[in-house]
């Protein structure tokens, strides 16, 4: 499925987000069936710069347990067989090591629709849009509120899919509460695409997709996903943790809170 059938209007998409290895296609499953609009398949990586200790802690079970890309991309096949759009999201140094035209190759036949490459900039990206484009995927990079107005315009005109509006400086996390700049950022975002542009880092709860939802076209979670696994007992608590966040965050993202 395209990352565009995702976007309906009159309410903003959920984009969840669990690394492959930590968690099975079941997670997955229960995180779909309660509402998630876009699945974020995250590839482990021993460096993640921009993840907080929640996703880090995720992260090193999933490298502990020797997850590889193969073992990402066969995630990925499991979850498009759910009927969503599904993305990776992964550093670079994995797909320069895979081989770009080959990780594309592979990412397109096991169902994905693109990949979120958070260290990459369009600027020197120029074997990886090559890829992709001789896939069909859709290449997706982020802007910050630090990002000047020609990284947004780059950006805009770069991306497939949607844009990737981080609200924060800093690493991953929830937070008590979102961020105060973001409707700016997305506000100028929107100055320079027609694509949708999803606001990630910082919420937990549907109260705060709800906030988000007010002003961006799709709400990201990752890290309260995450910390709904690490803090159940057992694969069926986990699953059931998961569906009940994002059941909560669902509505928030649909208006019903």
């Amino acid at each position: 499925m395209t990352l565009s059938s995702a976007f309906a209007p009159g309410r903003a998409a959920l984009v969840g987000y669990l690394p492959a290895g930590f968690a099975g296609v079941d997670a997955f499953k229960a995180m779909v069936d309660n509402g998630v609009d876009v699945v974020e398949v995250g590839l482990p990586y021993s460096d993640p710069l921009m993840d907080g200790p929640v996703i880090q802690a995720a992260v090193q079970r999933a490298l502990d347990a020797k997850t590889g890309t193969r073992d990402v991309l066969a995630t990925v096949e499991g979850v498009a067989a759910l009927g969503v759009p599904v993305v990776v999201m992964t550093y670079w140094n994995p797909v320069e090591r895979y081989g770009a035209a080959a990780f594309a190759r592979d990412l397109r036949s096991a169902g994905g629709a693109g990949a979120i490459t958070p260290d990459l900039i369009p600027e020197e990206a120029g074997e990886w849009l090559e890829a992709v484009r001789a896939h069909d995927l859709d290449p997706v990079f982020l802007v910050a509120p630090s990002s000047t107005r020609e990284r947004i315009e780059v950006v805009a005109r770069t991306n497939g899919g949607f844009v990737y509006a981080a609200s924060t400086m800093g690493v991953t996390g929830t937070r008590d509460a979102v961020s105060d700049v973001a409707p700016a950022l997305v506000a100028r975002v929107r100055e320079a695409t027609s694509l949708p542009v999803c606001v990630g880092l910082g919420v937990s709860n549907g109260a705060q997709a709800a906030q988000v939802a007010a002003y961006a076209d799709g709400v990201i979670v990752g890290s309260a996903f995450v910390r709904a696994v690490l803090d159940a007992d057992s694969p069926r608590a986990a699953n059931a943790a998961l569906g009940m966040l994002a059941a909560d965050l669902a509505a928030g993202c649909r208006g019903s809170i």
